[in-house]
């Protein structure tokens, strides 16, 4: 029997949308095959994938969202289920999801089994667009994921997200090695380098996958957080690039191999992540009031 390998490949599925849910599911799982075919263990979608990030928040546009919400026993959802349990991959699928007061922003990951490892709705949805018709989720949970490599730690943000750094902190604390994260907006430096940073700052391998052009710019990236050689190995302490892949804008499946036993070394003797932490000093955080200048009369 060949020896089990420490590396875990994500493939983020770049694509553009159709103009429908059934025209997006069998496109979704024409890549999914391919990203098998090339290796993959997790396959994740771009955010809100069945509607093609495709909606509005006017009256109209919520009651068209409304009736394009699915659950999970929906057969979208389902499909996703049965095809992960057919290519032995697991698969991060995403659609609103129906919920009382307007659909959540969700994804649902359904290990290589065809079970579902894990379902998360995103926090920080963008309030000052057409994200107001969604609920926002209220957490940040971490699964224990069955792969080829064994059990790995994952967790989830979606696209606004990113931009808390207590999104990434949370997930960290809660075990996560490994996050993907769904996106529908433009990939520029800015947002870039706080992916970058929030892989390093958490200790943690970030995976995102983007819509392809003209619908976003695609630049799917993913970073490990190994940005130096760790105690241990040759070289130690030299600077290296944590960047793994950063996509062009076409549409494809752009695979992040991550090194799990690196990864989990560098966890194991470095300096970020939780052991200098200090909560006791952080109590401002849980400061619920808004002051000015930040004070937004949309905000929830």
């Amino acid at each position: 029997m060949a020896a089990r390998t420490s590396e875990l490949t994500v493939a983020m599925l770049q694509m553009v949308a159709e103009a429908d849910t059934e025209g997006n599911l069998e496109k979704g799982m024409a890549f999914c095959r391919r990203a098998r075919d090339a290796g993959a263990d997790i396959a994740v979608f771009p955010e809100m994938w069945s509607i093609g990030y495709s909606f509005s928040a006017d009256d109209a546009g919520r009651a068209d969202l409304a009736r394009r919400a699915l659950d999970l026993d929906a057969p979208f959802a389902r499909r996703h289920a049965e095809l992960a349990a057919e290519l032995n991959m697991a698969i991060g699928v995403t659609f609103p999801q129906r919920w009382p007061g307007g659909p959540r922003n969700a994804l649902a990951l359904f290990d290589r089994h065809g079970e579902l490892a894990l379902l998360y709705a995103k926090v920080h949805t963008c309030d000052f667009d057409d994200e107001a018709a969604l609920t926002p989720g209220e957490g940040f949970p971490v699964c224990e994921l069955d792969t080829a490599t064994g059990p790995v730690q994952v967790g989830a943000m979606i696209c606004f997200d990113v931009q808390f750094p207590e999104s990434a902190r949370v997930l960290m604390l809660h075990g996560a090695e490994i996050v993907l994260v769904p996106n529908a907006c433009e990939m520029n430096d800015i947002r870039t380098t706080c992916l970058k940073t929030r892989a390093y700052e958490n200790m943690m391998g970030i995976a995102l996958a983007n819509y392809a052009e003209p619908q976003e710019d695609g630049h799917s990236t993913a970073f490990s957080p190994v940005a130096y050689r760790p105690a241990g190995e040759l070289g130690e302490g030299a600077e290296v690039d944590p960047l793994i892949v950063r996509a062009d804008g076409s549409e494809g499946i752009y695979l992040a191999t991550f090194d799990l036993g690196r990864i989990r070394r560098f966890r194991e003797v470095e300096t970020q992540g939780a052991a200098y932490r200090k909560p006791r000093a952080y109590d401002g955080l849980l400061d619920t009031s808004v002051r000015p200048p930040f004070t937004r009369s949309d905000s929830r």
